[in-house]
């Protein structure tokens, strides 16, 4: 039986989440105001309308209604379905350029990266009815401050799914959670794909269909640096001089440092016949980018990732190679300052999985909680009715968090529909 309506008035705030916790505690919603006081652009973006569609492919039965301005939504969902799902994420058109050199988009405004969408189904994907095979197409590299990459999510998220709660280590697994970039393409034009794959929650321990709780209160120290210099219709050049920076950097701290360089072209390039050590790239979008991805790695098992990436509205040349690596390195060492057992933007994903685990205790430790993981944990005491105790620790600067989990079990794959 679903529960009471949840009306929501402040807009489209932590649009993804609420749907995402939606679907996963039965929970009917009522979004109003949504940039209600917007004259130009009111009511759901394009790329909001387009996660919805999303969300309506993995799932039966999910009902959706929009109002006329697009400011008010009705949000009943459905069955976790899951299976092999092609969605294409809505890009840019191409850019217009003005007198003085600068771009103009004059397609959809602030087209979003396909981690936007892809962010947020990581969570949904262990508890549908089937295993999750979902391909995305898109832009793959975007502006990492507003969206992360696949390669980002692959390398903190999907470690956190699978190395801490449990998803895809029982021997009956056929294939463990992955993240695979089928063909690059930076914004706003995008043109690259993505292919996710997430097994279900079959057992965890006792075969209660249940996430592990997770105990991570140890960063240990870190032992080792790992990164990726991708780059799209951009001299190889600059990929190096980007990875240099980075390792300078790096160096300074540990000798385990290795940051390789990958280039794509427009023109996709075929294995070397008869080789069984190269593989044929499958090219890239039409529009240039850089993204650089950085991962220390501690003793204890956890990783930390940060990564950077040029603005594809600032134009060319205006940041250099050196520069950009620089900052990625400067990112990486202040997520391991904050000393906590994820990175920043893992937070949020760990406080979901956290309040769904088994009736046990689970604690963590983070670094400074961010403004939006403060409101995730308000969503999850309205919506789970999981409350977190925080506890800070003085000598190192960190918060402890620490819930009793919901017991929420994978309900879905014994369910039925006609």
């Amino acid at each position: 039986m679903p529960n009471p309506t949840l009306k929501l008035n402040d807009g489209a705030t932590q649009f993804r989440i609420r749907l995402t916790l939606s679907l996963l505690t039965n929970t009917p919603l009522l979004i109003r105001n949504i940039r209600s006081s917007s004259v130009e652009a009111p009511g759901l973006t394009p790329y909001e309308i387009s996660y919805l569609r999303l969300i309506d492919s993995l799932t039966n039965g999910t009902q959706i209604e929009i109002n006329a301005t697009g400011t008010q939504l009705k949000f009943k969902p459905g069955i976790l379905v899951g299976g092999e799902v092609r969605h294409d994420c809505p890009v840019g058109r191409p850019s217009a350029t003005t007198s003085d050199g600068d771009a103009t988009d004059d397609g959809i405004s602030d087209p979003r990266s396909i981690g936007y969408y892809l962010e947020y189904i990581l969570p949904l994907a262990p508890f549908c009815k089937s295993p999750t095979s979902l391909t995305l197409t898109g832009i793959t590299d975007g502006l990492t401050t507003l969206d992360p990459s696949p390669d980002y999510l692959a390398a903190s998220h999907l470690h956190l799914l699978q190395a801490q709660f449990g998803l895809g280590r029982e021997a009956d697994e056929d294939y463990p959670p992955s993240i695979s970039v089928i063909k690059r393409g930076a914004a706003p034009l995008g043109g690259g794909a993505v292919k996710f794959y997430s097994p279900i929650v079959k057992r965890s321990g006792v075969g209660s269909g249940e996430l592990l709780p997770i105990d991570c209160c140890d960063i240990g120290k870190i032992k080792r640096v790992r990164g990726k210099v991708v780059c799209c219709k951009i001299p190889p050049s600059s990929a190096a001089r980007a990875a240099h920076s980075a390792k300078g950097v790096m160096h300074r701290l540990l000798p385990d440092v290795w940051v390789h360089t990958d280039s794509y072209s427009s023109k996709a390039k075929a294995a070397v016949a008869g080789s069984a050590t190269k593989r044929g790239k499958g090219g890239c979008g039409p529009s240039p980018g850089m993204t650089i991805h950085l991962i220390a790695q501690s003793t204890e098992g956890h990783v930390i990732a940060a990564e950077t990436s040029l603005d594809p509205t600032g134009g060319r040349g205006r940041v250099l190679p050196e520069d950009l690596g620089q900052k990625a390195a400067a990112l990486l060492l202040e997520e391991i300052r904050r000393g906590g057992c994820v990175d920043t933007g893992a937070q949020s994903l760990a406080f979901i999985l956290m309040s769904l685990g088994p009736e046990d205790v689970a604690r963590i430790r983070v670094g400074t909680l961010s403004k939006y993981s403060v409101e995730t944990l308000r969503l999850i005491k309205k919506m789970v009715g999981v409350e977190f105790k925080v506890a800070g620790d003085e000598e190192s600067k960190t918060v402890i968090l620490s819930c009793l989990g919901s017991g929420y079990r994978n309900y879905s794959k014994a369910s039925t529909w006609y």
